[in-house]
């Protein structure tokens, strides 16, 4: 029973600790799931503190799998793939939050357009949390065969790490 106690005391400091984002110097690395209209895919995504509470990053992502192809049609590599910079916001201080939360609207630069985001990121220790992002194009900048892949509403989830 001491045992017990005592790694719970312990796992408790690590949740008392996490920080959804502590300002400069701090570096934030995410991997997640992809969905939008008609495809889904991976991202992996970072962001580095330059502020208390202002950070850039980078955003890859690749759309794995297509719901409204005709059969034997394929998308070719540089359709599925997308590369974004992005400023954000990060307001979790400001807004009174827990330390173990963060909320960072921004905008980002990509391949295929100019947008912003919105993102929630929840620690549940030092290292790890998880987070959820919405996308939207301002403006695109091309058309796959008429559909517009990585330029409409995106949504994002998936695990976060302090690094």
């Amino acid at each position: 029973m001491k045992k017990i106690i005592m790694v719970l005391l312990l796992s408790s400091t690590f949740f008392a600790n996490a920080q959804g984002f502590k300002g400069k110097g701090d570096i934030k690395a995410q991997v997640g799931a992809s969905f939008q209209k008609g495809a889904n895919g991976i991202q992996v995504s970072s962001d580095f503190g330059i502020g208390e509470n202002m950070s850039y990053g980078f955003v890859g992502s690749y759309l794995l799998g297509f719901s409204s192809l005709p059969d034997g049609v394929s998308v070719p590599f540089k359709d599925r793939v997308d590369l974004k910079a992005r400023f954000s916001a990060n307001l979790g201080k400001v807004l009174k939050l827990d330390d173990k939360m963060d909320v960072y609207p921004g905008l980002n630069l990509g391949l295929k357009n100019f947008g912003a985001h919105l993102g929630f990121r929840y620690f549940f220790s030092d290292g790890f949390g998880l987070y959820t992002e919405l996308g939207l194009p301002i403006a695109s900048y091309e058309k796959v065969d008429g559909v517009n892949y990585n330029n409409q509403f995106l949504f994002h989830f998936g695990a976060s790490f302090n690094l």
